[in-house]
């Protein structure tokens, strides 16, 4: 969580939305795929830092299965992201803050651990939480402050 940390604070730095991403192999700690929001460098409605990190996983494991992966945010994810996940069969998830107008986790939704879908992934909110709130907000805040 500290690199997905990293990477919210270079997406900060470049005024996009502070969330970063890593995916690792859970057994041996190998990071295999890093993200940070580029919504607005790549003026992309997709390209949220998950979402990146999980192609570069992918791409370096050459398969589009990561159940044996585990993926550490620090955001809640969102639909989107949410359904990424289901989809490449993500092992584990680890996010910072919760996120109660988008998060698809556990705030508004849970489809991460829905027994509906074909997937279930382990889910361990809060870690570094309140770090990565203390981003967010203020982030936020200070774009108020400029409008």
């Amino acid at each position: 969580m500290r690199r997905a940390l990293e990477l919210a604070r270079e997406a900060e730095a470049v005024d996009e939305v502070p969330v970063g991403a890593v995916v690792w192999e859970t057994k041996t700690g190998v990071i295999l795929g890093e993200g940070r929001n580029r919504r607005e460098e790549d003026r992309s409605p997709t390209a949220h830092a998950e979402l990146i990190a999980i192609q570069a996983a992918c791409k370096a494991l050459g398969d589009w299965r990561l159940n044996h992966c585990s993926l550490a945010v620090t955001l809640e994810p969102c639909p989107m992201c949410a359904g990424l996940i289901v989809n490449a069969r993500v092992g584990r998830v680890l996010y910072g803050a919760d996120d109660p107008k988008a998060g698809a986790c556990r705030s508004l939704f849970e489809l991460t651990t829905d027994s509906r879908l074909n997937h279930r992934t382990e889910l361990i909110p809060g870690v570094l939480g309140e770090e990565a709130g203390h981003l967010l907000t203020e982030f936020f805040r200070a774009r108020r402050r400029k409008s």
